[in-house]
């Protein structure tokens, strides 16, 4: 969701703020936001559950998280030193 806001600039998000203004009306744009924050508060917290019971169901059969981690890591970048000339150019 970040990163389709570096591509959006100052008056384009003006321009979008005016649409939902005069679509919603200034008494409804308080609701909407709190209900985007609720959803998105919902989404992470439920992602971080799923994360913790993964961890927790590894620790269990005895798997070793951090050096899995560390691969994974040194993989990417190994992808990232492949990669970084294709994407210069």
């Amino acid at each position: 969701m970040y990163s389709l806001l570096l591509f959006i600039s100052g008056p384009e998000i003006l321009f979008i703020g005016l649409i939902v203004l005069l679509v919603f009306g200034a008494d409804k744009i308080p609701e909407i936001t709190r209900g985007l924050g609720r959803g998105i508060r919902q989404v992470k917290d439920a992602t971080e559950d799923i994360k913790s019971e993964i961890k927790k169901s590894a620790e269990k059969q005895g798997i070793d998280t951090k050096s899995i981690k560390k691969e994974i890591d040194d993989v990417k970048d190994q992808m990232d030193e492949l990669t970084g000339s294709i994407r210069r150019k």
